[in-house]
């Protein structure tokens, strides 16, 4: 009893070290866009996003009910044998989400967990014990059709804008006022954030706590203090603000303008939204990178990055199967060595976090150069030697022409 006490504690502390590492990795798909166009200072926009976080954490627990309820039939695991699976699935989305940090590949932490969940699962009970049904329908569909409808709206919505404010055509900071916008959807991104990815943590908790029978099953709810404890986790993660990942989806994809920054973001808060209402654990990371992608196709004269696309891409087909392969391994060492195995992964966790954090030491990113230098995806900023003239420049010259 003592032992799986123990391993429980272990699982919770892991799950919200992952809590931690999906705030910081996740800061980016809220802010990146209002930091690169100067709607908001850097620390600012990471203070109030941690703020959001922690109150959207409390707004909905649909998506917790969806991880703790569904993916997983616990009722067929045995209560000694679970916990170790679920530790094992932690270990492969924090490997991910910490390695693709390193890389600012703005990944999914939500994939990372649903991988690691099921390649630890399959590893250690067998593919009967996952349902098949809930991770197509709540998982992979909505991780293919999310972004490409957060797209496809901010697309729209950015030439929308465009038509709009036709008039100011010509005059660099003619719409300024969309930064204020920006101000609002930023936030509102924030919060929807906090109802859909601090679910997640929640959810495996609740899961952990119910195999074991310290829940009813009949009752998937998170407990009042899981639901604090992953809000304030969340928070604090966001609050660290994950640079790398920042500099990446601000300037990476494409050059931001304030009128795309408040497309792009009104987009990735409508649709995580509905989704959080609806229980879809979708990726809020592919959302927020669809939609920069849409609002960059929307605006007349702007670049799409499409190598630094294509390797975010391949970062999401990549999510799952890796994460999957970190828990598999990490699962096999349990089901070989039973409670020494979890204490052998905890090491190596360990090892393996510190070795990514020393790593990204050499080359730091903060809030000082975050949108100063390039970004790592490869791909520069496109910035013009010689700009187009204004029209009062323009007419400047014909005068000066004509005297």
């Amino acid at each position: 009893m003592e032992t799986a006490a123990l391993i429980i504690v272990l699982v919770i502390a892991l799950a919200l070290f992952f809590d931690f590492t999906n705030g910081f990795h996740d800061t980016a798909n809220a802010m990146a866009t209002p930091i690169a166009t100067g709607a908001l200072k850097p620390r600012t926009a990471v203070l109030l996003a941690a703020i959001l976080n922690l109150v959207g954490a409390f707004l909905s627990t649909e998506v917790a009910k969806t991880i703790s309820g569904g993916m997983i039939r616990e009722d067929e695991i045995s209560a000694t044998v679970f916990p170790s699976i679920i530790f094992a699935g932690l270990i492969g989305a924090i490997t991910w989400n910490m390695l693709t940090w390193l890389l600012g590949l703005p990944s999914s932490s939500s994939h990372a967990l649903f991988g690691g969940l099921i390649g630890a699962t399959l590893v250690g009970v067998g593919a009967t014990a996952i349902d098949g049904g809930i991770v197509m329908s709540k998982v992979v569909l909505p991780a293919l059709m999310a972004p490409l409808t957060a797209g496809l709206i901010a697309f729209a919505a950015t030439k929308l804008a465009y038509a709009i404010t036709r008039r100011y055509d010509g005059k660099p900071d003619g719409r300024d006022g969309f930064r204020w916008g920006q101000i609002f959807t930023s936030s509102l991104v924030a919060l929807a954030h906090g109802t859909n990815d601090a679910q997640k943590t929640m959810g495996v908790i609740t899961l952990a706590l119910i195999t074991v029978g310290w829940q009813s099953s009949a009752n998937p709810d998170p407990q009042l203090w899981v639901i604090v404890a992953c809000a304030v986790t969340i928070a604090l993660g966001t609050y660290m603000g994950g640079w790398r990942i920042i500099r990446t989806l601000g300037k990476g994809l494409t050059d931001v303008k304030p009128a795309q920054g408040f497309s792009a973001e009104s987009s990735t808060a409508a649709t995580i939204l509905a989704s959080s209402a609806l229980g879809f654990a979708l990726s809020t990371t592919q959302v927020a990178s669809g939609s920069v992608i849409g609002s960059g196709l929307g605006r007349r004269g702007s670049q799409v990055r499409w190598r630094t696309a294509g390797r975010i891409v391949v970062g999401w087909v990549l999510t799952l199967p890796a994460a999957g392969a970190v828990g598999g391994l990490a699962a096999l060492v349990v089901v070989w060595l039973g409670s020494w195995g979890v204490l052998i992964d905890a090491v190596l966790a360990v090892i393996i976090i510190l070795a990514i954090f020393l790593r990204s030491r050499r080359n730091a990113v903060n809030a000082a150069n975050a949108m100063s230098e390039v970004a790592d995806s490869g791909a520069a900023v496109h910035v013009e030697d010689n700009p187009p003239p204004t029209r009062r420049q323009r007419a400047m010259a014909r005068n000066e022409e004509q005297k």
